[in-house]
């Protein structure tokens, strides 16, 4: 036989080895995906918004006529560590108030903590809780509020 036949045989059957030893190799079995870690959830229900989390009340709820907010907004919302907060009634005027004020740094970008009472002055049923920032410039390109409903009993 001629060398280069020789060779080319040779070739052919250490590849088909190498293949055949290929199939035969159990597979690794494929490690399950690694659980992800669950990050922290907010309450389905609390109002959150960009600058400001409320966790308390809730949107929607029943509170008594004087009750204690309480959430977080970014510092930029306070100044000299307060913000203001108003509840209107259906016609928009305003029925309640209070100030949030926090112990913490409000000098930050992060979240603050606050829990202001707020009072109101004879009146029950739907309203809008309204937290405003503080704005000391009083220009009306750096005002910002979020609110949301709530029924004062």
């Amino acid at each position: 036989m001629q060398p280069k036949l020789i060779a080319a045989i040779a070739v052919l059957v250490v590849g088909a080895l190498a293949g055949a030893a290929l199939l035969a190799w159990p597979t690794p079995s494929a490690s399950p995906a690694p659980t992800p870690t669950p990050s922290p959830t907010r309450s389905p229900q609390q109002f959150t918004s960009e600058n400001v989390i409320v966790s308390d009340p809730l949107p929607n709820s029943s509170v008594p006529r004087m009750f204690t907010v309480k959430g977080k907004a970014k510092g930029s919302w306070f100044f000299e560590a307060s913000f203001p907060i108003q509840v209107r009634d259906a016609a928009n005027n305003p029925v309640g108030m209070g100030i949030a004020q926090t112990a913490d740094n409000w000098m930050t970008s992060e979240f603050v903590s606050f829990a202001p009472d707020v009072t109101f002055l004879g009146y029950s049923g739907p309203a809008r809780l309204v937290l405003m920032n503080d704005n000391p410039s009083g220009l009306p390109e750096f005002e910002d509020a979020v609110e949301f409903d709530i029924v004062i009993q």
